[in-house]
């Protein structure tokens, strides 16, 4: 009975320390990827930084960039959508004005440090958005918390996770509010002062502040307060320029919330075994729509299986239809091996023709691909979904919905039923562990056995 017990021992340890071993180191170097996707290019020389005029006779809405990092859609499209309203001052404000980068690995800088932007209002600014932006670091984000409370009398909007940062700073103490559903258990336990609501998309915490659940939901919180400020059919004319299909939870936010579950499976295996991710490059032009630019990242890059790569025609900042400054990991010239090339937006096959053409001219064997610009009536996440589904399985697809908080019903999802990477990985690496334990069984324990025995029929024909 000892044997067998060490023998099963054998065989699982070496289970779980091949498996779940590779696994761990899978998903953890994956999630930094992700999350801390830091430039290493080096940083060319800035002749010029685009910022959006300063009209005093508008109030000014500021959008949070952290540091080191800041998540992707919840800068991106709160940004986009506060700009298209044309009636607010709108900024991209952060710490200093070294180039950021947002998760995925998008770079760009800001139009403002926090001291310029002071210096520019000479008081707190109207509308501060507060995108998730991760607090590992204490020291860099130290500066970023400071911010927020020096100004915490403003009316302030969180995105997403955003609210674990305006938790941080004390600002939902004795309030409501929401957070992304992946985040929601864990920050209920560690913010115990706040009131957790989980099933509505965004909250009203009180007279000036609003908070968002996951994402997407973001949209709803953005074009909320936008209704109380400008008027609802100013609201309702951006979810219209959107195409945004979901409107109506503007009106009334409650959900059946999301949880935990099965679903998080393809999630986990994604980030764990997607060793041979697809390098797809995202070629950068001016004027591109940035919550476009946005949901590409947030749908390819966060789900474990694709390594996002920014690229465009020069080193200078690229100009984003309202006024961000991107720089692009790489020049046309230089860019590494892909497996694709996505050009981004509705308009990219007419703004971007001069990129494109380089691209082409520079004899590049990887032809462009215009996934919105075939679909511009659709909203900016349905076309990079479903192609996640043919590139992937529908698994990844439907948990990459899932995670947007997009309650997206009608997508045309297409593709294998699941991962045969995610999921074939950790069954050959079972198979490997299997063997190795076989071998050592065979080798060491079932020897050290024989010889045991051995010596013990030995001992007992001495006193027979």
């Amino acid at each position: 009975m000892k044997r067998f017990l060490l023998r099963l021992a054998v065989y699982l340890g070496i289970l779980v320390f091949v498996v779940g071993g590779g696994g761990v180191i899978g998903f953890l170097g994956e999630q930094k990827a992700y999350w801390y996707s830091l430039r290493n290019e080096p940083i060319p020389k800035i002749n010029h930084v685009e910022v959006p005029d300063y009209n005093p006779s508008k109030p000014t809405a500021v959008v949070l960039l952290g540091s080191p990092t800041t998540e992707v859609f919840d800068f991106l499209v709160p940004y986009q959508m506060l700009a298209m309203t044309n009636a607010y001052n709108v900024f991209a404000v952060a710490p200093d004005k070294n180039v950021t980068s947002l998760t995925g690995g998008l770079d760009l800088l800001p139009h403002y440090s926090f001291e310029e932007m002071d210096q520019l209002l000479g008081k707190s600014p109207d509308l501060i958005v507060i995108p998730y932006m991760p607090i590992e670091n204490q020291e860099k984000y130290k500066p970023v918390r400071e911010w927020i409370q020096k100004h915490s009398d403003t009316f302030i909007l969180s995105i997403c996770g955003g609210a674990v940062n305006a938790a941080d700073a004390g600002l939902l103490t004795g309030k409501s509010s929401t957070v992304h559903w992946q985040f929601f258990d864990q920050i209920k336990k560690s913010f115990t002062e706040t009131n957790w609501i989980r099933d509505q998309r965004y909250v009203v915490g009180g007279e000036k502040i609003v908070s968002s659940a996951g994402l997407t939901s973001g949209i709803d919180a953005t074009l909320y307060v936008i209704s109380q400020q400008l008027g609802k059919s100013m609201a309702e004319k951006i979810a219209a320029d959107m195409n945004y299909p979901t409107y109506h939870f503007v009106n009334n936010p409650k959900v059946d919330p999301y949880y935990l579950d099965r679903s998080e499976i393809i999630y986990l295996f994604n980030q764990a075994f997607q060793w041979n991710q697809t390098q797809t490059g995202v070629l950068l032009y001016d004027g591109m729509d940035d919550g476009e630019l946005s949901a590409i990242y947030d749908t390819y890059a966060a789900s474990g299986t694709t390594k996002v790569i920014s690229i465009s025609s020069n080193e200078q900042p690229i100009v984003t239809k309202y006024h961000l400054n991107l720089i692009s990991k790489y020049q046309i010239q230089n860019a590494p091996q892909l497996d694709r090339l996505i050009v981004p937006g509705t308009e990219a096959k007419i703004l971007g023709a001069e990129e494109v053409e380089a691209w082409i001219a520079s004899g590049k064997s990887i032809k462009p691909e215009f996934l919105h610009s075939e679909s511009t009536k659709r909203f900016m996440f349905d076309a990079p979904l479903e192609d996640l589904a043919k590139q992937e399985d529908k698994l990844t697809a439907r948990f990459g919905a899932k995670r947007l908080e997009y309650r997206a019903d009608y997508l045309q999802l297409e593709g294998n039923p699941f991962s045969m990477e995610a999921f074939g990985v950790p069954l050959f690496l079972a198979s490997i562990s299997l063997l190795l334990a076989y071998f050592i069984d065979r080798r060491f324990l079932v020897k050290e056995s024989s010889k045991l025995l051995s010596n013990k029929t030995k001992g007992q024909s001495r006193f027979n």
